[in-house]
């Protein structure tokens, strides 16, 4: 995808974050990888007065990469820059990364608890369950191993008393895995007032992640 047509995408994707109720103000930071690098929403820029030229294009050390766009040189890149490029530099495979404060997802998060599989749609980060990164201060190099770690084999997880991270070959599926995130974890908190949910067996998992490969879920077309 040109460049031009990437900025506005994603632009129109982290209105769509706030518009959606996973996010709110702009404690949440979106990335998608360019060659070479990433683009990633700026440092404390409300998105509705965001525009393609605020985002900042970085190489995955962190460094500015050189201008292949018109873009405002005074921006500073999401204090959770790190954590993009870590997890972009470890997989090779995502495009886009969302990083959000989901009420539920984070309520769940500041307890250390991850989403087990109470629910088969746990299936749609990829694995059975959707983890719970242990505690790190925003912006380290510690949260990124952390949240890497967690994704390992993931599209998505917790950080512990901070919020969730969900991951995609596109800005678009990177959006609906997050939303899908926090309806879960707004689920599993309704369950969980009954006590603990029975969990599906790892057979049954397993029989859910076959229909998702045999009907292409969530695929467009």
């Amino acid at each position: 995808m040109p460049e031009a047509e990437l900025r506005l995408q994603l632009v129109a994707v982290a209105r769509r974050m706030n518009a959606s109720g996973i996010n709110q103000g702009t404690s949440g930071n979106l990335s998608a990888r360019l060659p070479g690098g990433m683009l990633i929403t700026p440092s404390s820029l409300p998105y509705e007065q965001m525009q393609p030229e605020d985002l900042v294009a970085l190489d995955l050390q962190g460094r500015p990469l050189e201008a292949g766009m018109p873009r405002r040189p005074s921006r500073r890149p999401s204090s959770e820059w790190r954590l993009h490029a870590d997890i972009l530099a470890s997989r090779p495979e995502i495009q886009a990364v969302l990083h959000c404060h989901s009420i539920h997802a984070t309520a769940l998060a500041c307890h250390g608890r991850a989403i087990p599989p109470f629910h088969y749609m746990t299936a749609v980060a990829g694995g059975d369950d959707i983890r719970c990164a242990a505690y790190a201060t925003f912006g380290t190099a510690e949260l990124s191993r952390l949240a890497v770690e967690a994704l390992h084999d993931r599209l998505a997880c917790l950080l512990a008393q901070h919020g969730q991270v969900a991951l995609g070959s596109s800005l678009d599926q990177a959006l609906r895995i997050a939303i899908e995130v926090e309806t879960l974890a707004r689920m599993y908190l309704q369950a969980l007032q009954l006590g603990e949910p029975p969990l599906l067996s790892a057979e049954q998992m397993a029989q859910v992640h076959h229909q998702f490969r045999t009907l292409l879920y969530g695929a467009a077309g």
